[in-house]
Formats: structure tokens, sequence, C-alpha cells
């Protein structure tokens, strides 16, 4: 209210409900059976963390109109841009503004700068500048808009802001996939709290309607309200989920680093105190230590490399399928209803349907459909698992042929070889008019 009586415009973030409050499947089981649930499921590497869901806040508004420390502003590089959450905080705070601004002299893309909050119920305004989108410059793009977010969260912790109200950075006018870009705004804030969580009490993501579906649909991967929802969401989480700050992690451009320029190869002689681990040097995904993967890849061709190293390149390799299976619309082959899960075995084991007659070879693309495969099994495989092949009704249209399988073969992680425990066969017999269909089990092979 203002001195007058009137309803004021502004909101207080400490009124509104924090992410936790708005969970509806808090798990009702007894601490135990948590325990229990924890020790049998593959854990997120993004935990349910109740103290964290408190600090988080999705609302449905304008970040101008939020009472809190700060409120973010996307902008442009002169700070002039005239989106609509700019031109809203502009409206608000008044003539001051303006001038204030002037005295910053610009900003750069993924820098933020501060101001006061004038006539905002805000007390301060961070600003700062998202990238224009381009798919070639996608990396780029990202490590920006990370920036954005990073640095907005940095002069929050530096200035003891205890709240702060985002707007969304990736502005529509500069072309950036709102999807992709929550992924990064949710985890970068998600590791934040997780080693600064004790400097900010309220992060508020103020968003549109066009934007709230896809913040509610992405906030359980980032911030799970319950042991079950971290489970259910683990499957959804992209291949890229950042380092431990957040950060996109570019494999190809991270720094090789030779432990002993122009030293002979088969030098093995160690100075004294240079035989420490020091893997931990350089966790900022632009200082990590590599290989020599040039040196790799001509070795291969030569049949030299080592198999510790052959697994490492077959790792990469799966890894750029797995990225681009999380990334990719594969809900024409999922319609097809082909491969399933349908329970466990009588030695607990997952088991996996394939049913051959749902399989139009000739009709899909066979490239999405090993895509598909390998999304739906890749959180299956780290476990213990049995495949189930129904050949019934199958005609020679849905038959695989033995380029793909061996592709597939080629392409998966070792855990599906190592964790298949068995495949079973099951094809029509004469007497299986009477007496049901006859089962073949195939054992997988050494070589698996």
């Amino acid at each position: 209210m203002d001195p007058l009586g009137a309803p004021s415009q502004f909101v207080d973030v400490d009124t509104l409900p924090s992410w936790s409050n708005s969970c509806e499947d808090e798990l009702d089981a007894s601490d135990a059976a948590a325990e229990t649930f924890q020790e049998d499921t593959i854990r997120s590497p993004f935990l349910y963390n109740k103290d964290i869901n408190r600090k988080v806040v999705l609302w449905k508004g304008d970040v101008a109109l939020l009472n809190c420390t700060a409120i973010v502003n996307t902008s442009n590089e002169s700070l002039t841009d005239k989106n609509p959450v700019s031109e809203s905080i502009f409206m608000l705070a008044g003539p001051d503004l303006k001038e204030d601004l002037q005295k910053l002299k610009g900003c750069r893309t993924g820098e933020a700068k501060l101001t006061k909050g004038f006539n905002l119920a805000a007390r301060f305004i961070i600003h700062t500048v998202g990238p224009k989108y381009k798919s070639r410059y996608r990396t780029a793009a990202e490590s920006s808009l990370y920036s954005c977010y990073r640095n907005v969260l940095q002069l929050a912790k530096e200035q003891s802001m205890s709240s702060i109200g985002f707007c969304v950075i990736n502005s529509a006018k500069r072309g950036y996939p709102l999807e992709d870009a929550t992924h990064i705004a949710l985890r970068t804030v998600r590791r934040f709290l997780e080693i600064h969580g004790e400097t900010i009490e309220k992060v508020v993501f103020a968003v549109s309607e066009l934007e709230e579906a896809t913040y509610q649909k992405l906030l359980p991967l980032y911030f799970p309200r319950s042991l079950k929802e971290e489970s259910r969401s683990l499957p959804y989480l992209p291949a890229d989920i950042g380092n431990a700050e957040g950060e996109p992690v570019v494999p190809e451009r991270q720094i090789r680093i030779s432990e002993k320029p122009g030293a002979p190869e088969d030098h093995h002689e160690e100075d004294e105190g240079l035989g420490v681990d020091l893997s931990f040097i350089g966790s900022h995904a632009f200082a990590r230590m590599e290989g020599d993967i040039d040196k790799q890849r001509r070795l291969i061709l030569q049949g030299q490399l080592s198999e510790a190293a052959l697994q490492k390149q077959h790792q990469r390799n799966y890894n750029r399928w797995l990225c681009q299976a999380r990334s990719e619309d594969l809900s024409d082959i999922a319609s097809l209803k082909a491969l399933y899960q349908t329970g466990v075995d009588n030695c607990g084991r997952t088991v996996m349907v394939v049913v051959g007659r749902n399989i139009p070879v000739t009709l899909i693309d066979m490239d999405k459909a090993l895509l598909y495969f390998i999304h739906v099994m890749d959180h299956i495989a780290v476990k213990e698992y049995v495949l189930v092949y129904f050949h019934t009704l199958t005609s020679e249209y849905n038959h695989l042929d033995s380029d793909f399988l061996k592709k597939l073969y080629d392409v998966v992680d070792v855990k599906y070889k190592r964790n298949l425990k068995a495949v079973y066969f099951v094809h029509p017999t004469f007497r299986s008019k009477e007496n049901g269909p006859y089962y073949t089990s195939y054992p997988p092979s050494p070589d698996l």
C-alpha cells in the first residue's frame, strides 16, 4: 500500500511461493525408505535439495515490478535496447536511469553493470547484454549467455544482495532458442547456489506467458522437488550439463598440454617432485588437460593406439551421438512403439522389448532410429538388463540389415555391452498355433 492507501503495483518477492512449495509429487515414504530409494537409483548430477529449492521462485509477471534487492535488465551493447523488459524498467524507474546509464559507456556482451533502481521498488538494476544467436556460432553464444548469468550472480554476491529478480536474458530480438537458453540459465543459477547459496536468499525467474511453459518443463531437471522427480528427470538432461559452475564444456577446444615438451616419447625418467598427480589443476573448461588429439587420430590410422586411448576416442564419439539424441525431435520414431521398457525379470534386471513388426525399415530414417535407441537406452544400460525381440508378424520390410546392426554395435557405449545379460528371440513356429510362441535365448557373446 502507498501512503494514501492505494494498492501498490509492486510485488514483494517474500510473498511469492517458492519452487519447493509448488511440488505435487513429494515422497510420502519414511526416511529409511528414502535412503533405500537413493541407494537403488542412479542419482542426477543435480540432486534433490530442499534448501536450494526454497530460494528459487518462478513467477509470471514483469520483472520491473519486483520488490527485491536487484532486478536484471537485458539490453544491447549501448544499453539503449527497446525490448519489452527494458521499456518497462525505463518507464517505471524514471528519467534519472538514462542519465546514469550514459556514465557506464555501454556494456559488452556477457558483462554485467550496476545502476541504482531510482523509482523502482528494487534498490539496484543489473544490466547485461545477451548474445546474438547464429547456429554456426552456437558455442560462442552459449559461453556468452553463461557469462551473462554468472556475472550477474557474481555482482550480486560482491554487493551482498539478498534477492535478485531475473528476466529472460535471451531476448527474442536476438534470436536465441528459448529452450536452449533456459537450460543454461537454470543450470548456472543452480551451480551458483550450490557453491555460494549462503550469500543469496531468493532468486526469482520472472517470465512471460510464452516463456512460462518452458521454465515449468525444465526446472525439475535442475531443481527436482523430490527424489522421485529427480529420478524421473534424469533421462531428459542434455548431454552437456556444463562443468562444476555450469559453464558449457567444449572438449575440442580444451588446451592440450605436453608434460615435457621436446622430450623423447620413450623417456620415462621422472624428476623428483614431478610425480604428483596434477589432474586436479584447471577445473575451468578451457584449462583442462588432455592428450594430443591430432596424434591420437594419426595413430588410429596406423593401428598403434593403445586400448585405453581407443576407448577414450570411442567415448567421445558416443557422447556426440548422445548429445544429438537429446537435442533432436524423435517423436516420429517414438510413436512407432518399437522399443519400450516392460518391468524387470526374476533376477531384478530391466527388461527392454523390441517389436520387430513396428520397425518399417524402408520407410524411416535409420539414423534417427539409432538416435532414439541411444536416447532411451542410455540410462537403462547403466545397470544389468535383458533384451526381448518379438519377431511375430514381421515381413521383409521389418528386417534390420547387418550394416545397421554393425553401426549400432560400433557406436554404443561399453556399458551397453557389459550390462546386457541376455537376448531373447521370440518367434512363431508351427507348434505355436497350439502351444504358444517358441522362445530362443541367446546369452551375450564373450566379445560383448
